[in-house]
């Protein structure tokens, strides 16, 4: 699959998706790419021939509501890029919407979203197609629950893992080119609590906590001075880490994970962690894909 630098975002007409349209467009005028509108439908003009099927509207163009909501979002490109300017190119495809986006010959550099839409994009508490799109998707999928645009800093989930590494490099661009801080979270839960009651103060609680930190500092090394513009804050707790990633997105205007994390199964695309973020969260959430 060859790669591109243009940003997709998936419309259907809903206002979830106008408010993944905005979110898009603003990312696409700070990267200076260009932003792809892409629709879907499942539907197929009715003919004579259908005699079995033959229903009322059966002669109706399903192409035409596809348009439709192709020339709303592209109105919502324009009016929210401003005097800014972003090329804008459309898509209207056949299919299911997330195979749709799935399946697009050239990469995008990323796929945004809304939480929940109409028809093949609504279902379940972030949307059937979101969900899809954010477990499979080869590149970063941006997920937007609502229009707001919010001040802070980036988050960034570290679990200490080159499974981090994909999604502290996007997190650093986006603080970078937000000129904003980045909060980087890193909390472990790996100690038996039995252990915490049978140790003294130096024994192995300190011990954990210590060879933790060490390993976030290690994770981080070397970012900062290829982004020295940006403040990178370490965060570290003994928790679980959807509890404190979750409690930090609330002052944030961006949270950054990899699609899975050093827990779980090697074979899981998507993983708890970052499933139960998405879930939680206000915030537009960024999944970047790790190595299968």
């Amino acid at each position: 699959m060859v790669a591109s630098t243009r940003i997709v975002v998936g419309v259907d007409g809903s206002a979830g998706s106008l408010d993944a349209v905005r979110w898009a467009t603003r990312e696409a005028v700070r990267r200076h790419v260009q932003i792809e509108v892409v629709t879907s439908t499942l539907d197929r003009t009715g003919s004579y021939g259908d005699a079995v099927g033959l229903r009322m509207g059966a002669f109706r163009d399903a192409d035409v509501e596809a348009k439709r909501v192709l020339v709303d979002a592209v109105d919502v490109v324009h009016d929210t890029a401003g005097v800014a300017g972003v090329s804008v190119d459309t898509r209207l495809e056949r299919g299911s919407a997330a195979e749709v986006l799935l399946g697009l010959k050239d990469r995008p550099a990323m796929i945004v979203v809304g939480s929940r839409g109409l028809g093949d994009f609504t279902g379940g508490l972030i949307g059937s197609v979101s969900s899809a799109v954010v477990t499979h998707a080869r590149c970063p999928v941006a997920v937007i629950k609502d229009g707001a645009v919010r001040d802070g800093p980036v988050v960034v989930g570290v679990d200490n893992t080159p499974n981090s590494r994909p999604a502290i490099g996007l997190a650093l661009e986006e603080a970078s080119a937000r000129g904003v801080d980045l909060v980087a979270v890193h909390a472990w839960s790996d100690l038996e609590l039995a252990s915490v009651f049978t140790v003294d103060e130096y024994g192995r609680w300190w011990e954990s906590e210590l060879a933790e930190n060490v390993s976030l500092a290690e994770s981080l090394a070397g970012w900062a001075d290829e982004y020295p513009d940006v403040t990178i804050r370490r965060v570290l707790v003994q928790d679980r880490p959807v509890r404190e990633l979750v409690r930090q997105a609330e002052g944030a205007q961006l949270v950054v994970m990899g699609s899975r994390g050093r827990g779980g199964f090697a074979s899981m695309l998507l993983g708890s962690t970052s499933r139960a973020v998405l879930h939680t969260v206000d915030a537009p959430v960024i999944i970047v894909p790790t190595s299968r």
